[in-house]
């Protein structure tokens, strides 16, 4: 059986590259690690990481049900990095949204690793 390449765009199958990440048998290595692994747990629903890997200073923020609202309520086409330093990644998340209409959400994104384990902390949106 052919594996399907993973949905944050690598080259690798999703066993080989994010899963590991979201089921918590590995932790991300890096910010980006970490970003791309998010991206898949959109893609496949997996909000209980989500939240995990928001920062606990930004969790009061979001609630499991919009995460799980947003990720469903939407087709998640493509990842697109455009820039990656140690804690910032920008990048472009292609979807098809509820009407089936393009869209792409463009964020600059800012993580923190915290004993060991890396956290989405904040982004910035573009237009």
């Amino acid at each position: 059986m052919i594996q399907k390449k993973c949905f944050c765009g690598s080259s690798k199958s999703f066993p080989e590259c994010c899963e590991p990440f979201i089921n918590g048998t590995q932790k991300a290595p890096t910010a980006l690690a970490l970003m791309q692994s998010r991206y898949s747990a959109y893609a496949t629903l997996q909000a209980d990481y989500l939240l995990a890997t928001t920062h606990v200073s930004e969790r009061k923020y979001h609630s499991k049900s919009e995460i799980l609202n947003w990720a469903t309520s939407n087709q998640w086409l493509k990842l697109e990095i455009i820039n990656a330093t140690e804690n910032t990644v920008e990048f472009k998340a292609y979807f098809l949204g509820g009407k089936l209409q393009k869209q792409i959400h463009h964020e600059l994104s800012t993580f923190k690793l915290e004993n060991g384990s890396w956290f989405y902390v904040e982004g910035q949106f573009f237009n």
